[in-house]
């Protein structure tokens, strides 16, 4: 009679024994379970948000596609189906339910496995995926249990509940309730009925498997499933389950696009550096609600994404003879070259279909828009705008090879100024000009003046824009001509504050750098008047009518591969850019010229910016110290079917004074240039002529046949791994 006994005490004993040193490791486990700090953070998380410099949205930086709904506006039918289905007992238990533990033990061991955890267990799991872990371990349900008590102590079961709803994720970068019924249903969560409830709360057994898209016969099973336990909790009655369980799955399914905003490329530009600013500051991008402000003017953005779409409607049918299944691509950069503060920036013809950036990334041959590097090199050593050069032949040997530049039309063989052959864009001119400054002298100047990322090459033919280069660097430079030859970062984020209004950190402004003389740049500026009073630019007076202070540059690279536009105002400098991805391709004759491709993005920009005031229509220039009364000079002949000795030159109406006080007349309607005849002569074509330097790649830097997107796609490979250091965020 002793001996069961004597077991009896030492099998309690060892019970006694086991439970103390199980005690104890829940004990030695505590310090190591999440804080519930984060259930109060997951609540309180907002995204980051960058704002125009008037205060308008342009983007949130969201870590995942959801939008957090209170309980409240969270449809109850939803409610019911997650109790009924996942915890029957949620709002009784303290975080943990035995009775269900015990249950799905037992069933486990017959081999009809069955998870035991409670909502509050799956929200933990889901808060904490690192620190519990999914591994069918004793340490995982210990953590995962402990977890749920501290958050039962901590929260109430209304605020879990809309926890857990907001954090599950549906599939389809579908994070929460609200962003799965938008998916699924086309509605939002307050609005879902009971059969999608039902349809939702069914996929959480399995996401994938229960995919309604994919799998629509197990999705029904399982959403039935789910209405007969809210018919046995008593949500539904047995009549109304029936009912329902016969009814088609009815999924009005969308894929959620997270918003992109009115300036996509430049958020996502500005996004990477504030992942490494708040890294390097403790903060969260997407949960710290960090408002970034920047100096873009929603505006002349909004005014900048019509234009580029506007132009690119117009020109597309042309460009689809050209190349079916390839869209025109284009990029567009506004700043002020007062400050270098960025206005207005489109990346491409859509960010939906390509994130690529033309501004930033892409390199292309800017043709003509070059040569104002020339100019402004020639006049800093001495040369006037009114000193002559023949129009003539030029053959200019560099090493074994010799350049030969020619133009539309046949030299005239009569005298014409330097201020002409930039308004006209005479290559014959130009390389007489670069031959007599040296390639160094202008290679260097476009450098100062903001080319400073792509690599030129100090050649000769450098002066016709042969350096791949990017549009961001374009416009820097001539925003420094346009700032009195005073050089100027380009800045973007003014300053970020936290949520509260508070600044973290403010940057300081732009302090600019003397890279021309200020007399010089002056004059350089009088020559580029010329470019749209008379010259390859006139469209800008003559079509649309602006009669502001403006000077300009126009370009085309040979083939018609590129073209481009830039306009400087006092207040404002925009350039545009058009092409194909592929620098293979060749834009039409009547339409790809950058005159008649480019150049109506930046009028149309420049009359909404100039009739809305946003910019002064009466500011000005000056003129430069000295100056010499313009005269008549020969204009470039008419074109000829066969090179032939030229007629007799046309006298050009000398060019009218600086139109800088006039008032400003925008023409309204002037729209978008269509395909037309080809451009008279001078109308910037850049042949490089037959016996070039030897020849570099065009458009992006990819060689014949090449179109992938590794390093060196689209001619970026140096735009990879650029730095960023963005003191005051400064693109490049």
């Amino acid at each position: 009679m002793a001996e069961p006994r004597t077991l009896a005490r030492r099998a309690l004993a060892l019970l006694a024994w086991l439970g103390a040193v199980l005690a104890v490791y829940v004990l030695a486990l505590v310090p190591f379970t999440p804080s519930v700090a984060h259930l109060r953070q997951a609540r309180e998380e907002q995204p980051s948000v960058l704002v125009s410099a008037d205060g308008q949205v342009l983007a949130r930086y969201r870590g995942s596609n959801h939008d957090w709904q209170p309980l409240s506006k969270i449809s109850p039918y939803v409610v019911q189906a997650l109790v009924a289905t996942e915890d029957r007992r949620f709002f009784h238990h303290i975080g943990i339910d035995p009775l269900r533990m015990a249950a799905a033990g037992i069933n486990t061991l017959q081999g009809d496995r069955e998870g035991g955890s409670t909502i509050t267990q799956q929200l933990a799991r889901n808060l904490y995926p690192e620190e519990i872990g999914n591994a069918p371990t004793l340490t995982r349900k210990l953590r995962e249990a402990m977890t749920a008590l501290k958050i039962e102590a901590h929260a109430s079961k209304q605020e879990i509940l809309e926890t857990y709803l907001n954090t599950v994720p549906f599939l389809y970068n579908a994070t929460g309730i609200e962003m799965a019924a938008r998916t699924y249903f086309g509605k939002n969560a307050s609005q879902l009925d009971v059969l999608e409830s039902a349809t939702l709360v069914a996929m959480l057994k399995g996401t994938s498997y229960y995919n309604p898209m994919l799998h629509p016969e197990r999705a029904i099973e399982r959403r039935n499933l789910v209405l007969q336990l809210m018919q046995q909790h008593g949500d539904l009655g047995e009549a109304q389950m029936h009912s329902l369980q016969a009814r088609p799955l009815r999924v009005d399914f969308e894929v959620q696009r997270e918003d992109l905003g009115p300036a996509p490329h430049l958020a996502q530009q500005v996004r990477r550096w504030l992942t490494d600013w708040a890294d390097r500051h403790g903060y969260s991008v997407h949960a710290d609600g960090l408002v970034v402000r920047t100096t873009i003017n929603s505006h002349l953005q909004a005014a900048a994404n019509n234009v580029v779409a506007h132009q690119l409607q117009a020109l597309q049918p042309a460009a689809a003879a050209v190349a079916r299944n390839q869209p025109l691509q284009s990029g567009f950069l506004a700043i002020d070259p007062r400050d270098g503060h960025v206005l207005a920036w489109v990346g491409s013809s859509d960010f939906a279909t390509s994130q690529f950036d033309h501004v930033e990334q892409a390199r292309r041959q800017p043709g003509s828009t070059f040569k104002p590097f020339v100019y402004g090199a020639a006049f800093a050593a001495g040369l006037k705008p009114t000193d002559t050069f023949i129009d003539q032949p030029v053959a200019i040997r560099n090493g074994n090879s010799t350049w030969t530049p020619q133009d539309t039309t046949p030299p005239s063989m009569q005298p014409m100024t330097l201020g002409d052959g930039l308004a006209y864009s005479r290559n014959t001119i130009t390389a007489q000009v670069m031959q007599k400054v040296g390639p160094a002298r202008v290679a260097r100047l476009a450098r100062d003046l903001g080319v400073r990322d792509s690599k030129l090459d100090a050649v000769p033919s450098l002066a016709l824009g042969t350096s791949p280069v990017s549009l961001k660097e374009m416009v820097t430079a001539y925003g420094s001509i346009a700032n009195g030859g005073r050089y100027l970062e380009p800045v973007i984020v003014l300053q970020v504050e936290d949520r509260h209004g508070r600044v973290l950190e403010a940057f300081a402004p732009a302090r600019p750098q003397r890279e021309l003389d200020a007399g010089v740049d002056l004059t350089l500026i009088d020559a580029m008047r010329g470019v749209v009073n008379h010259g390859t630019g006139r469209a800008i007076r003559e079509r649309y009518g602006i009669t502001a202070d403006v000077a300009g540059k126009t370009g085309t690279t040979q083939d018609n591969t590129d073209g481009w536009f830039l306009l400087m105002h006092p207040q404002l400098v925009a350039g545009a850019w058009v092409g194909f991805d592929d620098s293979r391709l060749r834009m039409g004759d009547s339409w790809g010229p950058g005159a008649n491709s480019a150049l109506p993005m930046v009028a149309e920009f420049f009359q909404q910016a100039l009739g809305a005031k946003w910019i002064d229509p009466a500011a000005s220039f000056g003129r430069p110290p000295g100056a010499l009364p313009e005269v008549a000079v020969a204009a470039p002949v008419a074109p000829a079917p066969a090179p032939a000795p030229a007629p007799a030159p046309v006298p050009v109406p000398a060019p009218a004074p600086a139109a800088a006080a006039a008032p400003q007349t925008a023409v309204a309607g002037a729209g978008p240039q269509a395909p037309q005849a080809a451009a008279p002569s001078g109308e910037d074509d850049d042949e490089q002529g037959d016996a070039a330097e030897p020849a570099r790649p065009r458009g992006h830097g990819h060689h014949a046949g090449h179109h992938g997107h590794h390093g060196g796609h689209h001619g970026h490979g140096r735009g990879h791994g650029r730095r960023w250091s963005l003191f005051r965020i400064v693109i490049g």
